[in-house]
């Protein structure tokens, strides 16, 4: 009986040397999860960027469109093979 104990004992002593020092031991797991928050926050920061330099060609393409509805509607211009209409009120 003492043996059978000390045998169970050892091998429990082996499970946990490779759960916590072997492969997908506990260090492992740490330094995965270093990778992944550095990941993570350069996801972010490129998801910013991304979001600010889309926010920049919204602001262009409307202002780009006002500028040619200014044109249109002040100054008459138009485009090459377009036909300009303008209808008036009557009173």
């Amino acid at each position: 009986m003492r043996y059978l104990t000390f045998a169970l004992l050892a091998l429990l002593g082996l499970v946990q040397v490779g759960l916590w020092a072997g492969a997908g031991g506990l260090p492992q797991v740490m330094r995965l999860q270093a990778q992944l928050d550095a990941n993570l926050q350069r996801n972010a920061e490129q998801k910013q960027r991304n979001d600010h330099l889309q926010a920049e060609v919204e602001d262009l393409r409307q202002g780009l469109e006002m500028v040619e509805d200014r044109a249109r509607g002040e100054l008459g211009m138009v485009k090459p093979d377009e036909i300009f209409v303008q209808l008036t009120a009557r009173r």
